[in-house]
């Protein structure tokens, strides 16, 4: 059984290729990636086919993370279907992932720092456009919440294999 998981942000140049590449290396280094189904979308269509913005891409490099072949998409209402985990960076993302969602399906999108440790944050901060440090502070936000969520899935994967 795979578990699909989709990380959503807004231009999917950022954030969202930041946690697909985190947490694909976390299961990549546990030896579970064919357990998964990892992607990333944005819920704007402003920059589809884009690579990731590069200082999202070196600084996700800079922590071992190879995010260059992500291409942004936007998420589509049957990503919402399709992923078992459709996870949102923050708080305008849940609402237009819930607002795209099929009405019986309206609960499922979730904030994604809600699987990492408690922090007293729920959002993770939009770096784009923004020093580089911003791009530094999201991704620590981004491999807690991925530590966190691999943490509560990787026993069902490996209860599965």
């Amino acid at each position: 059984m795979t578990t699909k998981v989709l990380f959503v942000c807004t231009a999917n140049l950022c954030r969202s290729p930041m946690a697909e590449g985190v947490f694909r290396t976390l299961a990549e280094r546990a030896g579970v990636a064919d357990s998964f189904e990892i992607a990333s979308a944005g819920t704007s269509d402003g920059f589809v086919g884009r690579s990731p913005m590069p200082e999202a891409i070196e600084v996700a490099a800079s922590r071992g993370y190879d995010i260059s072949g992500i291409v942004s998409r936007q998420m589509v209402s049957d990503d919402i279907a399709h992923f078992d985990y459709p996870l949102a960076m923050d708080s305008s993302h849940l609402v237009a992932m819930r607002w795209l969602a099929p009405r019986a399906l309206v609960g499922k999108p979730k904030l994604f720092l809600s699987f990492g440790p408690s922090m007293g944050i729920v959002d993770v901060a939009d770096p784009m456009g923004g020093p580089k440090d911003g791009f530094e502070r999201a991704l620590s936000l981004i491999e807690a919440g991925c530590k966190g969520l691999f943490e509560r899935l990787a026993p069902s994967v490996r209860r599965a294999i």
